[in-house]
């Protein structure tokens, strides 16, 4: 946050706290609603319901569509149901409606659909509720601006100027045939520039890509990524167009999954923040705390088994750690890379190939790394001939095996519908740090007969 912005802040919340309502309210009537927003968050209950009380209906709609999904239902549940339908679901478009629904009781999701005057708002509404969040459907809003073929282009323009004042903005005119199944988009160039009396059907853009309501959101992302795409239009089975998907919706479902996959890939289990009780702080990272504490005992009865090669020969012992670490940090960047290309789609079919390509890489990465160990211990550490190569032997298996396990287990986690995001991390580490130790004492028992 910059200086003048944090001197705003506190300027404010002076204002608050003094509730000096004349300040206050000429101050929120100046700024965006991610600000009010990010001020609003960092209130008590008695200060957000004070300036909540002092925003008009659409600026404290705007505002909790951006504050924490978290912080946004306690606050909620300060609010009757016909207060939430009449000051907040009424001034925002269906699907963003439907989010904020989508998180409250279900008693609660009924009552407020029912005290909505705008009947076709309400039936728009319970119709995305039906969708999986995870979907098209989930994503897109039903307001969108479409005119049939059949008509003029004056005709046109009137039909557009009644459905465009239930609108914030309009990216796309559609057309539809009469039975409104999608045909394509009609652009405001043609609109300037061709005869009143034309036809849509002789102007229109046939060439239109859309998604179906069932498609995966995380695919309608990598379409909209791949062809540029501000907007998309939705169409159901049998090609009617019933909605369309904006760049933000989509942005705000990939900085979603985003965070999931992060907090999966650093071994917690559930989606959680800094704003979470410690009771769910505690269950989401417990499970594979738990998986890395079995993962270093078992590792624990690897070294006690192999006491007798130690006694040996105790240099071994020194690169226990470094055999381990490499295992781990091989086996988690390959995983990356596979995670990235199965969520990105570009990681092609041939799964051999790929394989072969990340043992390739790991095997020029390791042969270096191999040779770097056997020279350092060679001529710094003045280590024996045998037990040098036998590490640097070891060290090169190891990476192998942890670049054939980071790339092979994203894949089959994918192939059976299993978040590959889990791969990294916590997973990969513990079962590579074990194999890791395994792969050294089994090399160093068979070159130094011991």
């Amino acid at each position: 946050m910059t200086e003048e912005a944090l001197q705003i802040h506190e300027k404010l919340k002076n204002a608050v706290l003094d509730r000096n309502v004349s300040e206050v309210s000429a101050m929120i009537a100046e700024m965006e609603a991610v600000d009010i927003a990010e001020f609003f968050e960092s209130l008590d209950t008695d200060g957000q319901t004070f300036l909540y009380d002092l925003m008009t209906n659409e600026q404290s709609a705007e505002m909790l569509l951006e504050i924490d999904e978290d912080k946004r239902k306690k606050f909620l549940s300060t609010l009757s149901s016909k207060e939430i339908a009449d000051e907040i679901i009424n001034e925002i478009d269906s699907d963003d409606a439907a989010d904020i629904i989508a998180e409250l009781p279900e008693h609660k999701q009924d009552e407020i659909i029912q005290h909505l005057d705008d009947v076709e708002h309400a039936q728009n509404i319970v119709d995305l509720l039906r969708y999986d969040e995870d979907t098209a459907g989930g994503l897109m809003a039903t307001e969108l601006v479409k005119v049939n073929q059949d008509l003029s282009i004056i005709s046109a323009v009137k039909e557009m100027r009644k459905q465009a004042e239930e609108m914030e903005e309009v990216y796309s005119i559609y057309v539809v045939d009469n039975s409104d199944k999608l045909l394509g988009t009609l652009s405001l160039k043609k609109l300037l520039t061709t005869s009143s009396s034309t036809r849509v059907s002789d102007v229109f853009n046939s060439k239109v890509r859309s998604v179906k309501d069932s498609e995966e959101a995380d695919e309608v992302a990598r379409q909209m990524q791949k062809y540029d795409l501000f907007e998309v239009p939705v169409i159901d089975s049998l090609g009617k167009l019933v909605g369309r998907i904006t760049i933000d919706d989509v942005m705000d479902f990939v900085k979603e999954e985003t965070e999931k996959d992060y907090q999966l890939a650093s071994g917690i289990s559930s989606d959680i923040d800094n704003t979470d009780n410690i009771f769910n702080m505690t269950k989401a990272r417990l499970p594979w705390l738990f998986i890395g504490m079995v993962g270093g005992l078992i590792g624990s009865r690897v070294l006690q088994g192999n006491e007798s090669a130690l006694q040996n020969v105790p240099a071994l012992m020194f690169f226990v750690p470094l055999i381990a670490a490499t295992a781990g940090n091989i086996g988690v960047q390959a995983s990356a890379i596979i995670v990235q290309g199965l969520a990105n789609n570009t990681l092609g079919k041939d799964t051999f190939r790929t394989l072969a390509k990340e043992i390739s890489v790991s095997a020029a990465s390791g042969m270096i790394l191999s040779l770097i160990i056997f020279a350092f211990n060679l001529l710094v550490n003045h280590q024996d001939f045998t037990i040098s190569m036998t590490i640097s032997i070891s060290l090169l298996a190891v990476i192998l095996v942890a670049a054939v396990i980071g790339t092979i287990v994203p894949i089959i986690l994918d192939k059976n519908k299993i978040d590959p995001a889990i791969a990294t991390g916590p997973f990969i580490t513990t079962s590579n740090d074990i194999l890791g130790v395994l792969i050294y004492f089994s090399i160093a028992k068979m070159m130094l007969h011991i």
